[in-house]
């Protein structure tokens, strides 16, 4: 059985202080436009958490709602284009 303490080798501030790699923030910037977007339907969620959805909130959220699903589409199709022997 492991204790706790031998876990805490594991997680150090000397651990922490790594910089992303180059590969982790060319992975970051393909994914931005999706990011955005999934922060975008977000906020048009909150803004009807404390009150009923007016037909322009309806209409915010299913414009997200759209664009998340249109960068979902963008990013897929890039990894499958990249992918040797899938795709035309």
């Amino acid at each position: 059985m492991k204790t706790i303490a031998a876990l805490q080798d594991l997680v150090t501030a000397a651990s922490l202080d790594i910089e992303p790699s180059a590969a982790e923030l060319d992975a970051i910037d393909r994914e931005m436009p999706l990011i955005r977007a999934e922060v975008e339907l977000l906020d048009a969620q909150i803004m009807t958490i404390d009150r009923p959805a007016s037909e322009l909130d309806e209409r915010r959220i299913r414009r997200a709602r759209r664009r998340v699903l249109a960068a979902r589409r963008v990013l897929a199709n890039k990894a499958t284009a990249q992918v040797p022997g899938v795709g035309a």
